[in-house]
């Protein structure tokens, strides 16, 4: 493998990995003294601040429905993008497994019990949204944070404020959708901490994998009718 390439996994393992222990974490260990507020500016922060840090390295997709909207933007190749996303998902397991072992310092916790950060629909839903209305905030806001990402990134933009309407965007998306289903947008962040909940979380899994990836191919087909 080419020595960029693997630099470029390694950034997004890592940056995965920070965003889903920030974001997350922030949800487990802390959700009940920062409410949603703190979870929604903990995920935007944590995107914010890696954008900078390896955006330079692999330009900081750290989620798969992105890196399926820059591929159909053709802004990445083909098996780069497949290895983008596999390194992701590999950086959102490492982060929910050193977050359980964490967490299960505290007395009664219950990976099970408490959800452990998962993203749910009817029963699991914080406010009790049912799986349509969970498919249509999923495929719409992915859509929206891979259309800001394609548009900020793009040549005509700013050069070197992407990071900020990037992280924003996140920010606003979990402030609109974390009562719905606890926010995914990010097939990665769905998949770890389902694999540690290990019950109803894996069996809603499947909507959190397709709807993001949905709207980012909405999302890369209206780029690639707006773009000049």
């Amino acid at each position: 493998m080419d020595n960029s390439v693997l630099k470029k996994l390694v950034a997004e393992v890592i940056g995965t990995f920070v965003l889903v222990f920030g974001g997350v974490g922030t949800a487990v260990l802390a959700g009940a003294h920062v409410g949603y507020l703190g979870v929604a500016l903990a995920f935007g922060f944590t995107l914010l601040v890696m954008a900078y840090a390896i955006g330079p390295i692999s330009g900081c997709h750290i989620n798969p429905a992105v890196t399926l909207g820059m591929f159909m933007a053709k802004k990445i190749k083909g098996k780069e993008a497949l290895l983008y996303m596999v390194a992701q998902v590999i950086g959102a397991i490492l982060a929910a497994g050193l977050l359980f072992i964490v967490a299960s310092g505290a007395p009664g916790f219950d990976a099970v019990a408490s959800g452990f950060g998962s993203n749910g629909y009817g029963d699991h839903s914080p406010g009790g949204y049912e799986l349509g209305a969970v498919m249509i905030i999923e495929v719409v806001l992915t859509a929206l944070l891979v259309l800001t990402v394609l548009f900020t990134t793009d040549k005509k933009a700013a050069a070197g404020f992407a990071g900020i309407p990037i992280g924003i965007v996140l920010t606003l998306i979990h402030l609109v959708s974390i009562p719905v289903d606890n926010t995914s947008v990010n097939p990665a962040r769905s998949i770890g901490p389902a694999l540690f909940q290990g019950g109803w979380a894996l069996e809603q899994l499947w909507i959190f994998i397709a709807a993001p990836m949905v709207g980012a191919a909405l999302a890369a087909i209206i780029y690639d009718l707006m773009k000049d």
